[in-house]
Protein backbone atom coordinates (compact mmCIF):
# COMPACT_ATOMS: atom_id res chain seq x y z
CA UNK A 1 0.00 0.00 0.00
CA UNK A 2 1.37 3.14 -1.06
CA UNK A 3 2.31 5.71 2.11
CA UNK A 4 0.19 8.37 0.79
CA UNK A 5 -2.58 6.01 0.46
CA UNK A 6 -2.42 4.53 3.94
CA UNK A 7 -2.05 8.30 5.20
CA UNK A 8 -5.06 9.04 3.94
CA UNK A 9 -7.27 6.00 5.00
CA UNK A 10 -5.90 6.37 8.92
CA UNK A 11 -7.15 10.07 8.94
CA UNK A 12 -10.33 9.00 7.32
CA UNK A 13 -10.71 6.04 9.77
CA UNK A 14 -9.34 8.32 13.02
CA UNK A 15 -12.33 10.47 11.74
CA UNK A 16 -14.71 7.87 12.03
CA UNK A 17 -13.78 6.47 15.59
CA UNK A 18 -13.86 10.01 16.85
CA UNK A 19 -17.59 10.50 15.04
CA UNK A 20 -18.75 7.37 16.28
CA UNK A 21 -17.18 6.33 19.27
CA UNK A 22 -15.19 8.66 21.48
CA UNK A 23 -17.88 11.83 20.82
CA UNK A 24 -20.76 9.84 22.44
CA UNK A 25 -18.21 9.33 25.12
CA UNK A 26 -17.39 12.50 24.98
CA UNK A 27 -21.23 13.92 25.12
CA UNK A 28 -21.13 11.64 28.84
CA UNK A 29 -18.44 13.34 30.05
CA UNK A 30 -19.84 16.58 29.48
CA UNK A 31 -23.33 16.18 30.53
CA UNK A 32 -22.25 14.56 33.41
CA UNK A 33 -20.24 17.51 34.56
CA UNK A 34 -21.73 20.79 33.11
CA UNK A 35 -24.80 21.96 34.45
CA UNK A 36 -27.47 23.12 31.98
CA UNK A 37 -26.16 26.95 32.10
CA UNK A 38 -22.81 25.03 31.41
CA UNK A 39 -21.15 25.56 34.44
CA UNK A 40 -18.96 22.69 35.27
CA UNK A 41 -19.82 21.37 38.40
CA UNK A 42 -19.19 17.70 40.41
CA UNK A 43 -22.66 17.74 42.36
CA UNK A 44 -24.42 15.35 39.95
CA UNK A 45 -21.37 12.46 40.62
CA UNK A 46 -20.99 13.69 44.24
CA UNK A 47 -24.89 12.63 44.02
CA UNK A 48 -24.21 9.03 42.65
CA UNK A 49 -21.63 8.72 45.60
CA UNK A 50 -24.27 9.44 48.63
CA UNK A 51 -27.17 7.45 47.16
CA UNK A 52 -27.03 4.26 49.38
CA UNK A 53 -28.68 2.69 46.64
CA UNK A 54 -26.44 4.17 44.11
CA UNK A 55 -23.63 2.76 45.99
CA UNK A 56 -25.31 -0.65 46.45
CA UNK A 57 -26.00 -1.31 42.42
CA UNK A 58 -22.26 -0.42 41.69
CA UNK A 59 -21.55 -2.85 44.86
CA UNK A 60 -23.19 -5.30 43.49
CA UNK A 61 -22.50 -4.94 39.65
CA UNK A 62 -18.80 -5.26 40.29
CA UNK A 63 -19.82 -8.72 42.60
CA UNK A 64 -21.88 -10.03 39.57
CA UNK A 65 -18.58 -9.51 37.52
CA UNK A 66 -16.58 -11.10 39.77
CA UNK A 67 -18.71 -14.08 40.45
CA UNK A 68 -19.11 -14.67 37.52
CA UNK A 69 -15.65 -14.36 36.13
CA UNK A 70 -14.73 -16.50 38.75
CA UNK A 71 -17.35 -19.19 37.81
CA UNK A 72 -16.30 -18.72 33.98
CA UNK A 73 -12.41 -19.30 35.02
CA UNK A 74 -13.33 -22.72 36.56
CA UNK A 75 -15.57 -24.16 33.93
CA UNK A 76 -13.36 -23.25 31.07
CA UNK A 77 -9.31 -23.60 32.38
CA UNK A 78 -9.83 -27.07 33.29
CA UNK A 79 -12.12 -27.98 30.15
CA UNK A 80 -9.39 -26.21 27.54
CA UNK A 81 -6.56 -27.92 29.93
CA UNK A 82 -8.45 -31.42 29.22
CA UNK A 83 -9.08 -31.05 25.47
CA UNK A 84 -6.13 -30.08 24.68
CA UNK A 85 -4.12 -33.01 26.52
CA UNK A 86 -6.42 -35.90 26.05
CA UNK A 87 -8.02 -37.84 23.32
CA UNK A 88 -11.51 -39.50 24.50
CA UNK A 89 -14.19 -40.90 22.46
CA UNK A 90 -16.99 -37.85 21.74
CA UNK A 91 -14.36 -35.34 21.93
CA UNK A 92 -15.38 -33.71 19.09
CA UNK A 93 -19.27 -33.78 19.99
CA UNK A 94 -18.26 -32.26 23.66
CA UNK A 95 -16.34 -29.30 21.33
CA UNK A 96 -18.91 -28.36 19.58
CA UNK A 97 -21.26 -28.77 22.04
CA UNK A 98 -19.23 -27.03 24.48
CA UNK A 99 -19.64 -23.65 22.61
CA UNK A 100 -24.07 -24.03 22.14
CA UNK A 101 -24.61 -21.49 25.47
CA UNK A 102 -23.26 -18.92 23.04
CA UNK A 103 -26.41 -19.34 20.70
CA UNK A 104 -28.82 -17.70 23.14
CA UNK A 105 -28.42 -14.67 24.85
CA UNK A 106 -28.55 -14.80 28.77
CA UNK A 107 -31.73 -12.74 29.55
CA UNK A 108 -33.33 -15.29 26.95
CA UNK A 109 -32.16 -17.98 28.99
CA UNK A 110 -33.67 -16.15 32.26
CA UNK A 111 -36.66 -16.79 31.32
CA UNK A 112 -35.90 -20.76 30.97
CA UNK A 113 -33.96 -20.95 34.60
CA UNK A 114 -36.54 -19.24 35.94
CA UNK A 115 -39.17 -22.35 34.83
CA UNK A 116 -36.44 -24.59 35.86
CA UNK A 117 -35.38 -23.28 38.90
CA UNK A 118 -38.59 -21.01 40.09
CA UNK A 119 -40.52 -22.02 43.16
CA UNK A 120 -43.28 -23.95 41.17
CA UNK A 121 -40.52 -24.63 38.61
CA UNK A 122 -39.34 -28.22 37.21
CA UNK A 123 -36.27 -28.80 39.80
CA UNK A 124 -38.87 -28.03 43.02
CA UNK A 125 -40.80 -31.04 41.29
CA UNK A 126 -38.36 -33.63 40.18
CA UNK A 127 -36.96 -33.68 43.72
CA UNK A 128 -40.53 -33.26 45.62
CA UNK A 129 -38.77 -29.80 47.24
CA UNK A 130 -42.32 -28.07 47.77
CA UNK A 131 -42.15 -24.31 47.19
CA UNK A 132 -38.34 -23.71 47.62
CA UNK A 133 -37.65 -20.07 46.11
CA UNK A 134 -34.39 -21.03 44.75
CA UNK A 135 -34.62 -17.44 42.56
CA UNK A 136 -36.28 -15.82 45.26
CA UNK A 137 -33.65 -16.56 47.98
CA UNK A 138 -30.80 -16.29 45.65
CA UNK A 139 -31.08 -13.79 42.71
CA UNK A 140 -27.41 -12.80 42.61
CA UNK A 141 -26.48 -16.53 42.44
CA UNK A 142 -28.79 -17.15 39.73
CA UNK A 143 -27.83 -13.86 37.74
CA UNK A 144 -23.79 -15.05 38.09
CA UNK A 145 -24.71 -18.97 37.19
CA UNK A 146 -26.64 -17.41 33.96
CA UNK A 147 -24.00 -15.31 32.78
CA UNK A 148 -21.02 -17.90 33.57
CA UNK A 149 -22.75 -20.68 31.45
CA UNK A 150 -23.34 -18.35 28.39
CA UNK A 151 -20.03 -16.80 28.78
CA UNK A 152 -17.33 -19.26 29.27
CA UNK A 153 -17.17 -20.21 26.12
CA UNK A 154 -15.40 -16.90 25.23
CA UNK A 155 -12.67 -17.86 27.77
CA UNK A 156 -12.95 -21.39 26.49
CA UNK A 157 -11.78 -19.84 22.85
CA UNK A 158 -8.99 -17.71 24.20
CA UNK A 159 -7.50 -20.84 26.33
CA UNK A 160 -7.53 -23.44 24.05
CA UNK A 161 -6.07 -21.17 21.36
CA UNK A 162 -3.48 -20.17 23.94
CA UNK A 163 -2.38 -24.07 24.71
CA UNK A 164 -2.37 -24.80 21.65
CA UNK A 165 0.93 -22.47 20.72
CA UNK A 166 2.74 -23.53 23.63
CA UNK A 167 5.74 -25.24 22.97
CA UNK A 168 5.55 -28.64 24.06
CA UNK A 169 9.46 -28.51 24.35
CA UNK A 170 8.87 -26.30 27.84
CA UNK A 171 6.99 -28.45 29.77
CA UNK A 172 8.99 -31.41 27.87
CA UNK A 173 11.85 -29.82 30.01
CA UNK A 174 10.17 -28.91 33.41
CA UNK A 175 9.36 -32.81 33.67
CA UNK A 176 13.21 -33.27 32.79
CA UNK A 177 13.97 -31.48 35.85
CA UNK A 178 11.44 -33.13 37.96
CA UNK A 179 8.06 -30.57 37.84
CA UNK A 180 5.55 -32.72 37.23
CA UNK A 181 1.66 -32.49 38.09
CA UNK A 182 -0.24 -29.17 39.79
CA UNK A 183 3.50 -27.96 40.06
CA UNK A 184 3.55 -27.69 35.85
CA UNK A 185 0.80 -26.46 35.60
CA UNK A 186 1.16 -23.44 38.05
CA UNK A 187 4.62 -22.72 37.13
CA UNK A 188 4.94 -23.25 33.64
CA UNK A 189 1.43 -23.91 31.63
CA UNK A 190 -0.26 -21.18 33.49
CA UNK A 191 2.27 -18.46 33.42
CA UNK A 192 2.32 -19.19 29.01
CA UNK A 193 -1.71 -19.15 28.87
CA UNK A 194 -1.73 -15.82 30.76
CA UNK A 195 -2.44 -13.26 28.02
CA UNK A 196 -4.72 -16.12 26.76
CA UNK A 197 -6.79 -15.58 30.15
CA UNK A 198 -6.44 -12.33 30.17
CA UNK A 199 -8.48 -11.33 26.86
CA UNK A 200 -10.99 -13.59 27.75
CA UNK A 201 -11.14 -12.78 30.75
CA UNK A 202 -11.44 -9.36 30.40
CA UNK A 203 -14.27 -9.74 27.99
CA UNK A 204 -16.36 -11.56 30.35
CA UNK A 205 -15.97 -9.17 33.55
CA UNK A 206 -16.42 -6.53 31.46
CA UNK A 207 -19.30 -8.30 29.83
CA UNK A 208 -20.72 -9.29 32.80
CA UNK A 209 -20.27 -6.02 34.89
CA UNK A 210 -22.73 -4.19 32.41
CA UNK A 211 -24.80 -6.34 31.34
CA UNK A 212 -28.29 -5.58 31.46
CA UNK A 213 -30.57 -7.97 30.19
CA UNK A 214 -29.96 -10.81 32.86
CA UNK A 215 -30.72 -8.94 35.71
CA UNK A 216 -33.45 -6.84 34.41
CA UNK A 217 -35.21 -10.43 33.42
CA UNK A 218 -34.17 -11.70 37.13
CA UNK A 219 -35.83 -8.64 38.94
CA UNK A 220 -31.92 -7.89 40.57
CA UNK A 221 -33.13 -4.64 40.03
CA UNK A 222 -30.09 -2.92 42.63
CA UNK A 223 -27.60 -2.89 39.65
CA UNK A 224 -26.17 -0.12 38.04
CA UNK A 225 -27.23 -1.10 34.51
CA UNK A 226 -30.56 -2.11 35.72
CA UNK A 227 -30.55 1.43 37.48
CA UNK A 228 -29.25 3.21 34.49
CA UNK A 229 -32.07 1.56 32.63
CA UNK A 230 -34.50 2.78 34.83
CA UNK A 231 -32.78 6.51 34.60
CA UNK A 232 -33.96 6.92 30.65
CA UNK A 233 -36.98 9.02 31.44
CA UNK A 234 -35.19 11.60 32.87
CA UNK A 235 -32.40 11.39 30.40
CA UNK A 236 -34.18 14.99 28.63
CA UNK A 237 -34.40 16.81 31.78
CA UNK A 238 -31.88 15.86 34.46
CA UNK A 239 -27.64 15.19 34.19
CA UNK A 240 -28.10 12.79 36.98
CA UNK A 241 -28.04 9.77 34.61
CA UNK A 242 -25.28 10.64 32.71
CA UNK A 243 -22.97 11.26 36.01
CA UNK A 244 -23.68 7.39 36.89
CA UNK A 245 -23.11 6.40 33.18
CA UNK A 246 -19.76 7.93 33.64
CA UNK A 247 -19.43 6.10 36.98
CA UNK A 248 -19.74 2.65 35.60
CA UNK A 249 -17.54 3.80 32.44
CA UNK A 250 -14.69 4.82 34.42
CA UNK A 251 -15.02 1.49 36.61
CA UNK A 252 -14.79 -0.35 33.53
CA UNK A 253 -11.54 1.21 32.12
CA UNK A 254 -9.62 1.03 35.49
CA UNK A 255 -11.21 -2.68 35.97
CA UNK A 256 -9.41 -3.40 32.31
CA UNK A 257 -6.19 -0.96 33.33
CA UNK A 258 -5.85 -2.76 36.17
CA UNK A 259 -6.47 -6.61 35.05
CA UNK A 260 -3.61 -5.91 32.81
CA UNK A 261 -1.32 -4.44 34.84
CA UNK A 262 -1.64 -7.04 37.34
CA UNK A 263 -2.40 -9.90 35.29
CA UNK A 264 -1.46 -8.53 31.46
CA UNK A 265 2.15 -7.60 32.50
CA UNK A 266 2.91 -11.12 33.14
CA UNK A 267 3.59 -12.98 30.09
CA UNK A 268 6.31 -15.30 29.81
CA UNK A 269 7.86 -15.56 26.61
CA UNK A 270 8.78 -18.18 24.84
CA UNK A 271 11.36 -18.79 21.94
CA UNK A 272 9.03 -19.25 19.10
CA UNK A 273 5.25 -20.27 19.59
CA UNK A 274 4.71 -24.47 19.07
CA UNK A 275 6.71 -25.79 16.04
CA UNK A 276 5.22 -29.65 17.05
CA UNK A 277 1.97 -29.84 18.60
CA UNK A 278 1.71 -31.31 22.14
CA UNK A 279 1.26 -34.75 22.62
CA UNK A 280 -2.09 -35.69 22.94
CA UNK A 281 -2.93 -38.53 25.68
CA UNK A 282 -5.61 -41.18 24.78
CA UNK A 283 -7.14 -41.97 28.19
CA UNK A 284 -7.79 -45.24 29.29
CA UNK A 285 -8.86 -46.61 32.62
CA UNK A 286 -11.16 -44.33 34.93
CA UNK A 287 -10.18 -41.30 33.09
CA UNK A 288 -11.44 -42.71 29.84
CA UNK A 289 -14.72 -42.39 31.74
CA UNK A 290 -14.02 -39.28 34.25
CA UNK A 291 -12.80 -36.70 31.55
CA UNK A 292 -15.95 -37.27 29.36
CA UNK A 293 -17.80 -37.47 32.09
CA UNK A 294 -16.14 -33.55 32.74
CA UNK A 295 -17.80 -32.18 29.67
CA UNK A 296 -21.28 -33.76 29.54
CA UNK A 297 -21.83 -32.35 33.17
CA UNK A 298 -20.84 -28.48 31.99
CA UNK A 299 -22.74 -29.14 29.24
CA UNK A 300 -26.01 -30.36 30.50
CA UNK A 301 -25.73 -27.98 33.06
CA UNK A 302 -25.46 -25.06 30.17
CA UNK A 303 -27.89 -26.17 28.24
CA UNK A 304 -30.82 -26.45 31.06
CA UNK A 305 -31.43 -22.58 30.64
CA UNK A 306 -32.06 -23.79 26.54
CA UNK A 307 -34.02 -26.68 27.38
CA UNK A 308 -35.89 -24.62 29.50
CA UNK A 309 -36.89 -21.90 27.02
CA UNK A 310 -37.57 -24.84 24.27
CA UNK A 311 -40.14 -26.50 26.60
CA UNK A 312 -41.72 -22.91 27.33
CA UNK A 313 -41.95 -22.25 23.90
CA UNK A 314 -44.17 -25.36 23.63
CA UNK A 315 -46.07 -25.08 26.64
CA UNK A 316 -49.96 -24.59 26.84
CA UNK A 317 -50.53 -21.69 28.99
CA UNK A 318 -50.28 -22.59 32.78
CA UNK A 319 -49.98 -25.99 31.54
CA UNK A 320 -46.20 -25.94 33.24
CA UNK A 321 -47.02 -25.77 36.96
CA UNK A 322 -44.84 -27.48 40.18
CA UNK A 323 -44.67 -30.30 36.96
CA UNK A 324 -41.10 -32.20 35.71
CA UNK A 325 -42.70 -31.39 32.62
CA UNK A 326 -45.17 -29.38 31.02
CA UNK A 327 -48.84 -31.30 31.03
CA UNK A 328 -49.49 -29.97 27.46
CA UNK A 329 -47.80 -28.82 24.21
CA UNK A 330 -48.62 -26.94 21.42
CA UNK A 331 -47.13 -24.96 18.35
CA UNK A 332 -49.96 -21.92 19.14
CA UNK A 333 -46.84 -20.11 20.55
CA UNK A 334 -45.58 -19.93 17.46
CA UNK A 335 -48.53 -18.90 15.96
CA UNK A 336 -49.17 -16.48 18.16
CA UNK A 337 -45.74 -14.78 18.49
CA UNK A 338 -45.26 -14.81 15.05
CA UNK A 339 -48.54 -13.28 14.33
CA UNK A 340 -48.73 -10.45 17.20
CA UNK A 341 -48.28 -6.91 15.94
CA UNK A 342 -44.89 -6.28 16.99
CA UNK A 343 -43.01 -9.41 15.65
CA UNK A 344 -42.91 -9.08 11.91
CA UNK A 345 -42.14 -5.92 12.05
CA UNK A 346 -39.26 -6.33 14.69
CA UNK A 347 -37.54 -9.32 12.31
CA UNK A 348 -37.63 -6.56 9.54
CA UNK A 349 -36.03 -3.99 11.67
CA UNK A 350 -33.80 -6.46 12.95
CA UNK A 351 -32.52 -7.70 9.64
CA UNK A 352 -32.55 -3.93 8.09
CA UNK A 353 -30.41 -2.76 11.35
CA UNK A 354 -27.98 -5.99 10.99
CA UNK A 355 -27.96 -5.76 7.57
CA UNK A 356 -27.13 -2.01 7.13
CA UNK A 357 -24.44 -2.68 10.48
CA UNK A 358 -22.47 -5.41 8.66
CA UNK A 359 -21.90 -3.19 5.00
CA UNK A 360 -20.63 -0.60 7.39
CA UNK A 361 -18.49 -2.66 9.11
CA UNK A 362 -17.10 -4.61 5.69
CA UNK A 363 -15.78 -0.92 4.67
CA UNK A 364 -14.30 -0.04 7.82
CA UNK A 365 -12.44 -3.10 8.86
CA UNK A 366 -11.49 -3.91 5.61
CA UNK A 367 -9.69 -0.58 5.72
CA UNK A 368 -8.50 -0.91 9.01
CA UNK A 369 -6.70 -4.10 8.39
CA UNK A 370 -4.80 -3.06 5.31
CA UNK A 371 -3.46 0.11 7.36
CA UNK A 372 -2.49 -2.08 10.74
CA UNK A 373 -1.01 -4.77 8.53
CA UNK A 374 -0.45 -3.74 4.52
CA UNK A 375 1.39 -0.53 5.42
CA UNK A 376 4.06 0.97 8.17
CA UNK A 377 3.05 4.25 8.91
CA UNK A 378 3.65 5.46 12.70
CA UNK A 379 0.75 5.09 15.08
CA UNK A 380 -1.03 2.22 13.10
CA UNK A 381 -1.23 0.30 16.32
CA UNK A 382 -3.61 3.31 17.97
CA UNK A 383 -5.96 2.48 14.78
CA UNK A 384 -6.42 -1.28 15.73
CA UNK A 385 -6.52 -0.36 19.43
CA UNK A 386 -9.72 1.83 18.80
CA UNK A 387 -10.82 -0.58 16.71
CA UNK A 388 -10.68 -2.94 19.82
CA UNK A 389 -12.01 -0.62 22.25
CA UNK A 390 -15.81 -1.70 21.64
CA UNK A 391 -14.86 -4.40 23.31
CA UNK A 392 -13.94 -3.17 25.88
CA UNK A 393 -16.37 0.00 26.57
CA UNK A 394 -20.17 -1.36 27.65
CA UNK A 395 -22.53 -1.44 25.64
CA UNK A 396 -25.15 0.42 28.13
CA UNK A 397 -22.22 3.39 28.24
CA UNK A 398 -22.23 3.40 24.25
CA UNK A 399 -26.08 3.82 23.90
CA UNK A 400 -26.57 6.35 26.63
CA UNK A 401 -23.51 8.37 24.67
CA UNK A 402 -25.81 8.55 21.60
CA UNK A 403 -28.78 8.99 23.32
CA UNK A 404 -27.04 12.39 24.48
CA UNK A 405 -25.93 13.16 20.89
CA UNK A 406 -29.86 12.46 19.79
CA UNK A 407 -30.56 14.15 22.92
CA UNK A 408 -28.59 17.30 21.63
CA UNK A 409 -29.45 17.10 17.85
CA UNK A 410 -32.87 17.27 18.65
CA UNK A 411 -33.24 20.37 19.82
CA UNK A 412 -31.31 22.02 17.00
CA UNK A 413 -33.87 24.38 15.49
CA UNK A 414 -32.74 23.12 12.02
CA UNK A 415 -33.83 20.00 13.16
CA UNK A 416 -37.15 20.99 14.87
CA UNK A 417 -37.91 22.48 11.60
CA UNK A 418 -37.33 19.73 9.94
CA UNK A 419 -39.60 16.31 9.49
CA UNK A 420 -36.74 14.10 7.50
CA UNK A 421 -33.82 15.72 9.91
CA UNK A 422 -36.00 14.60 12.81
CA UNK A 423 -36.54 11.30 11.80
CA UNK A 424 -32.86 11.01 11.32
CA UNK A 425 -31.09 12.09 14.68
CA UNK A 426 -34.37 12.18 17.22
CA UNK A 427 -34.33 8.45 18.58
CA UNK A 428 -37.76 9.01 19.87
CA UNK A 429 -38.96 9.73 16.02
CA UNK A 430 -36.63 7.39 14.41
CA UNK A 431 -33.96 5.51 15.96
CA UNK A 432 -32.89 3.84 13.01
CA UNK A 433 -29.27 5.71 12.19
CA UNK A 434 -28.19 5.33 15.82
CA UNK A 435 -29.21 1.28 16.07
CA UNK A 436 -26.92 1.02 12.73
CA UNK A 437 -24.16 2.87 14.13
CA UNK A 438 -24.56 1.34 17.39
CA UNK A 439 -24.54 -1.94 16.21
CA UNK A 440 -21.82 -1.24 14.07
CA UNK A 441 -19.30 -0.06 16.06
CA UNK A 442 -19.97 -2.64 18.87
CA UNK A 443 -19.70 -5.52 16.22
CA UNK A 444 -16.67 -3.77 14.37
CA UNK A 445 -13.91 -5.59 16.06
CA UNK A 446 -15.50 -8.99 15.15
CA UNK A 447 -14.71 -7.92 11.67
CA UNK A 448 -11.35 -6.26 12.03
CA UNK A 449 -10.19 -9.42 13.75
CA UNK A 450 -11.30 -11.64 11.03
CA UNK A 451 -9.83 -9.15 8.25
CA UNK A 452 -6.13 -8.70 9.91
CA UNK A 453 -6.21 -12.53 10.31
CA UNK A 454 -6.94 -13.15 6.59
CA UNK A 455 -4.54 -10.00 5.79
CA UNK A 456 -1.75 -11.57 7.92
CA UNK A 457 -2.22 -14.92 5.79
CA UNK A 458 -1.93 -14.04 2.36
CA UNK A 459 0.87 -12.51 0.51
CA UNK A 460 1.74 -9.33 -0.53
CA UNK A 461 3.06 -10.94 -4.00
CA UNK A 462 -0.02 -11.74 -5.82
CA UNK A 463 -1.22 -7.57 -4.80
CA UNK A 464 2.37 -6.49 -5.42
CA UNK A 465 2.28 -8.60 -8.93
CA UNK A 466 -1.48 -7.19 -9.69
CA UNK A 467 0.33 -3.63 -9.41
CA UNK A 468 2.79 -4.23 -12.01
CA UNK A 469 0.55 -5.04 -13.84
CA UNK A 470 -0.97 -1.46 -14.44
CA UNK A 471 -4.51 -2.42 -12.07
CA UNK A 472 -5.42 0.26 -9.99
CA UNK A 473 -5.36 -0.26 -5.92
CA UNK A 474 -9.21 -0.39 -5.93
CA UNK A 475 -9.17 -3.04 -8.98
CA UNK A 476 -6.44 -5.13 -6.88
CA UNK A 477 -8.56 -5.28 -3.55
CA UNK A 478 -11.81 -6.03 -5.10
CA UNK A 479 -10.05 -8.59 -8.01
CA UNK A 480 -7.19 -10.23 -5.92
CA UNK A 481 -7.30 -9.09 -2.34
CA UNK A 482 -10.57 -10.10 -1.21
CA UNK A 483 -11.20 -12.92 -3.19
CA UNK A 484 -8.32 -14.37 -1.11
CA UNK A 485 -9.98 -12.78 2.56
CA UNK A 486 -13.20 -14.42 1.62
CA UNK A 487 -13.69 -16.82 4.10
CA UNK A 488 -12.43 -14.55 6.90
CA UNK A 489 -14.85 -12.05 5.99
CA UNK A 490 -17.60 -14.15 5.56
CA UNK A 491 -17.19 -15.36 9.24
CA UNK A 492 -16.61 -11.90 10.81
CA UNK A 493 -19.64 -10.57 8.63
CA UNK A 494 -21.65 -13.68 9.91
CA UNK A 495 -20.29 -13.08 13.70
CA UNK A 496 -21.53 -9.06 12.89
CA UNK A 497 -24.65 -10.08 11.37
CA UNK A 498 -25.69 -12.83 14.36
CA UNK A 499 -25.20 -10.84 17.33
CA UNK A 500 -26.28 -7.15 15.83
CA UNK A 501 -29.58 -8.95 15.75
CA UNK A 502 -29.75 -10.13 19.32
CA UNK A 503 -28.27 -6.83 20.84
CA UNK A 504 -29.51 -6.12 23.96
CA UNK A 505 -28.02 -3.17 25.89
CA UNK A 506 -28.92 -1.09 22.42
CA UNK A 507 -31.81 -2.50 21.60
CA UNK A 508 -33.70 -1.69 24.65
CA UNK A 509 -32.02 1.86 25.30
CA UNK A 510 -32.54 3.16 22.26
CA UNK A 511 -35.38 1.71 20.43
CA UNK A 512 -38.52 3.86 22.09
CA UNK A 513 -41.05 3.51 19.57
CA UNK A 514 -43.15 0.15 19.21
CA UNK A 515 -42.67 0.71 15.26
CA UNK A 516 -38.86 0.57 15.44
CA UNK A 517 -38.14 -1.74 17.99
CA UNK A 518 -35.63 -4.60 17.48
CA UNK A 519 -36.10 -8.45 18.18
CA UNK A 520 -34.44 -8.00 21.29
CA UNK A 521 -36.53 -5.39 22.42
CA UNK A 522 -39.71 -7.02 21.47
CA UNK A 523 -38.33 -9.97 23.86
CA UNK A 524 -38.07 -7.72 26.67
CA UNK A 525 -41.62 -6.81 25.82
CA UNK A 526 -43.67 -9.87 25.32
CA UNK A 527 -42.08 -11.17 28.66
CA UNK A 528 -43.98 -8.66 30.38
CA UNK A 529 -47.28 -9.57 29.05
CA UNK A 530 -49.33 -10.54 31.79
CA UNK A 531 -50.31 -14.79 31.30
CA UNK A 532 -48.53 -15.16 27.91
CA UNK A 533 -45.93 -12.97 27.73
CA UNK A 534 -43.14 -15.59 28.52
CA UNK A 535 -44.60 -18.55 26.35
CA UNK A 536 -44.83 -15.38 23.38
CA UNK A 537 -41.33 -14.52 24.41
CA UNK A 538 -39.70 -18.07 24.56
CA UNK A 539 -41.12 -18.69 20.89
CA UNK A 540 -39.08 -15.90 19.57
CA UNK A 541 -36.06 -16.99 22.00
CA UNK A 542 -36.03 -20.36 20.17
CA UNK A 543 -36.25 -18.43 16.93
CA UNK A 544 -33.05 -16.59 18.35
CA UNK A 545 -31.80 -19.52 19.38
CA UNK A 546 -31.41 -21.30 16.17
CA UNK A 547 -30.70 -18.47 13.68
CA UNK A 548 -27.36 -17.91 16.26
CA UNK A 549 -26.55 -21.51 16.34
CA UNK A 550 -26.22 -21.87 12.17
CA UNK A 551 -24.11 -18.48 12.12
CA UNK A 552 -21.66 -19.56 14.81
CA UNK A 553 -21.21 -23.39 12.98
CA UNK A 554 -20.49 -21.58 10.24
CA UNK A 555 -18.15 -19.24 11.73
CA UNK A 556 -16.06 -21.69 14.08
CA UNK A 557 -15.93 -23.63 10.72
CA UNK A 558 -14.77 -20.74 8.60
CA UNK A 559 -11.78 -19.65 11.05
CA UNK A 560 -11.08 -22.57 13.55
CA UNK A 561 -9.26 -21.95 16.67
CA UNK A 562 -8.59 -18.61 15.68
CA UNK A 563 -12.25 -17.41 16.09
CA UNK A 564 -11.08 -17.04 19.78
CA UNK A 565 -8.99 -14.07 18.67
CA UNK A 566 -12.24 -12.03 17.78
CA UNK A 567 -12.86 -11.71 21.33
CA UNK A 568 -9.97 -10.01 22.67
CA UNK A 569 -9.04 -6.44 23.16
Amino acid sequence: MRRSTAWTLFTLLIAFFALTFLWPLGRIVQRGFFDNAGNFTLTYLAEVFKNPVYVEGLINSLKIAAGTTTLVILIAVPLAWLSNRYSFAGKGIFQGLLLVPMILPPFVGAIGFQQMFGQYGAVNALFNLGAVDWIGQGQYFGVILLQALSLYPILYLNVAAALANIDPAMEQAASNLGCTGYAKFRRITLPLIMPGMFAGGTIVFIWSFTELGTPLIMQYNRTTPVQVFNELKDIGTSSFPYALVFVMLVASVLLYVLGKFVFGGRAYAMQSKAATASTVIRVTGWRAVAVPAAFAMVCFVALLPHMGVVLTSFSAAGSWYQTILPQEFTTANYQEALGHSMTVSSIRNSLLFASLAVLFNLVIGIAVAFVVVRSDIPFRGVLDALAMLPLAVPGIVMAFGYLAISSWAANIPMVKESAFLKSLFDVRTNPTLFLVIAYAVRRLPYMVRSAVAGLQQTSETLEEASANLGASGFTTIRRITVPLILANLIAGAMLAFAFSMLEVSDSLMLAQRADYFPITKTIYELFQLIGTGKYLASALGVWAMVFLAATILGASAILGKKMGAIFRV
